[in-house]
């Protein structure tokens, strides 16, 4: 679990978290939304240790960032996985090679677990026979599992998606939003995904948190999130004609 209280953080005098307060749950897919601007990138990066808020704290399993020694932090950075929206796969690396990364600049292990180890979670998202390609030789819904892989390789507490439905079909976008919540529940991983993808609030919100000018202006589940009348949250989640129609369908079912 992840805890946030009360963080602040400016750039050049403009506010862009304004007392963020919530919880990131164990072995739950945690969505941040939220428009453009409104602080989600930000507040990932506070999470990862990369950005540091000027007010509040965050605390991992019980322990408070700020008050880790530089050793503890850098143990506590190891135990993070991030996907990131490009994938960011090295191009002169193959796929194997690319999983295998963290534990060659992290780890002393012998080459032969490390490549057990790889091959294992390899397998686990789905890529039995890509080792030896580039990421050039596989497609773009390929390139985010090995992404995954490589996020995993390490068996984070912590997993950070960062728009990993970026760039796919609306097909392969279900398909990795399933691979990431089997993921999570399967190791219980505390997973925050940053996106815009309202197919994946709808699919694999167990906890969402929107954010509205720095603020959190709402938080709940998938299922809550039909239920709210929080104009600001309907105007986002709602803004196409089809979410509105299956909204309203909603509602009536219930009614």
């Amino acid at each position: 679990m992840i805890e946030v209280n009360d963080i602040h953080k400016s750039f050049d005098g403009t506010k862009v978290l304004k007392g963020i307060t919530t919880c990131f749950d164990k072995g739950k897919t945690n969505l941040i939304i939220g428009q453009s601007g409104s602080g989600k990138t930000v507040l990932i990066k506070c999470l990862l240790g990369l950005i540091t808020p000027e007010e509040g704290s965050i605390s991992y399993n019980g322990k408070v960032y700020s008050e880790l020694s530089g050793d503890e932090r850098r143990d506590l950075r190891q135990e993070m996985g991030m996907v990131f929206q490009g994938s960011a796969l090295f191009d002169s690396m193959t796929v194997e090679q690319n999983v295998m990364f963290p534990m060659d600049m992290f780890t002393k292990k012998p080459k032969s677990e490390m490549q057990d180890r790889v091959d294992f979670v390899l397998k686990r998202v789905n890529l039995v026979d890509a080792h030896k390609k580039f990421p050039a030789e596989i497609s773009g819904g390929m390139q985010k599992r090995v992404a995954i892989a490589r996020a995993i390789v390490m068996h984070p507490k912590y997993l950070f998606c960062d728009e990993p439905n970026s760039g796919l079909d609306p097909k392969t976008a279900i398909l990795i939003d399933n691979l990431i919540h089997e993921i999570t529940e399967e190791y219980n991983i505390t997973t925050v995904i940053n996106t815009h993808d309202m197919n994946s609030v709808m699919e694999i919100g167990k906890k969402i948190i929107f954010l509205k000018n720095g603020i959190k202006e709402w938080e709940g589940t998938n299922k809550e999130i039909f239920k709210t009348d929080n104009k600001a949250v309907t105007d986002f989640v709602y803004s196409s004609d089809l979410f509105k129609k299956v909204r309203q369908m909603y509602i009536e079912e219930r009614n």
